[in-house]
């Protein structure tokens, strides 16, 4: 799954998945997006979903469970890791928060969960964690655009185009403030601490999730779900200042792979809710 993050300079907002980027690979130039994905390229435009093709191929249609918050198995995108599909009760939770602790390599990065933002995404990302999804898996992309500073996780092929199997709805932002750096008005402000899903489309949300690390300018079309604690903010300041990992092409690039690794070596729910 990609999901894009698009800024005024061009580069993508936090896009899930290369697959997307290869179809229109004629058209862009490898450059920046906020992609789940493990090379990022830059597209300017949303990328069409085409899921229809596959599953067309396939006779039996993609299950979908029957609660609130429809999770849609995606059989032309399988599972980077086997796990089933989240539970989906008739009231999704939509009160209170829960934390998670991502323990990295680099230090520990502590997230707070806003059930009532995003009820639905917050329950497949405790469901992921309670599976050990996220367990020694890397994040496989840092941006350093100055309108885009995320760190890109959540996918275990570490490639960028890897998901849980299956999608869900956007659960949008609809009271962000206006990014300063847009005279437009279009981008909104995702603030320094902001927790927030990457895709590859409307509706295409599945395991791959940014963090901002310093204030980003985006289309508002990423779901936020939680928060960064300040030992997580550490953290990601400590990363980001490790830079971006060099590559033939560009010996000084602003979006890829972290130039030291980050590895989420456990993902654990804390277990007292406030």
């Amino acid at each position: 799954m990609s999901s894009e993050l698009e800024t005024p300079t061009g580069a993508a907002a936090p896009r899930r998945s290369m697959r997307a980027l290869t179809r229109l690979a004629g058209v862009t130039a490898f450059a920046a997006t906020l992609v789940v994905g493990a090379s990022a390229a830059a597209v300017a435009a949303p990328v069409p979903a085409d899921h229809a093709v596959s599953a067309a191929a396939d006779a039996r249609p993609p299950r979908t469970t029957h609660g609130p918050c429809a999770y849609t198995e995606t059989p032309d995108e399988p599972a980077a890791r086997p796990v089933p599909l989240p539970p989906d009760p008739r009231r999704t939770p939509d009160r209170g928060s829960v934390r998670v602790t991502l323990s990295t390599n680099q230090g520990p990065i502590g997230l707070t969960l806003d059930r009532a933002a995003a009820p639905c995404t917050v329950q497949s990302f405790l469901h992921l964690v309670g599976k050990r999804f996220y367990d020694r898996t890397p994040c496989h992309r840092l941006t350093a655009y100055p309108t885009l500073s995320v760190l890109q996780c959540g996918d275990p092929s570490g490639t960028g185009e890897g998901g849980p199997g299956y999608r869900y709805r956007d659960e949008l932002p609809t009271d962000l403030p206006p990014a300063p750096t847009d005279p437009t008005g279009v981008r909104r402000l995702y603030a320094r601490g902001v927790l927030a899903m990457a895709n590859a489309g409307p509706d295409t949300n599945g395991s791959q999730f940014f963090l901002v690390y310093a204030d980003s300018a985006l289309r508002p079309n990423y779901t936020i779900f939680g928060t960064v604690d300040a030992a997580g903010l550490a953290t990601l300041d400590r990363i980001a200042a490790q830079g971006i990992a060099p590559t033939a092409e560009d010996p000084a690039p602003v979006d890829g792979a972290p130039a030291q690794p980050v590895t989420i070596r456990r993902a654990v729910r804390a277990h007292h809710h406030h």
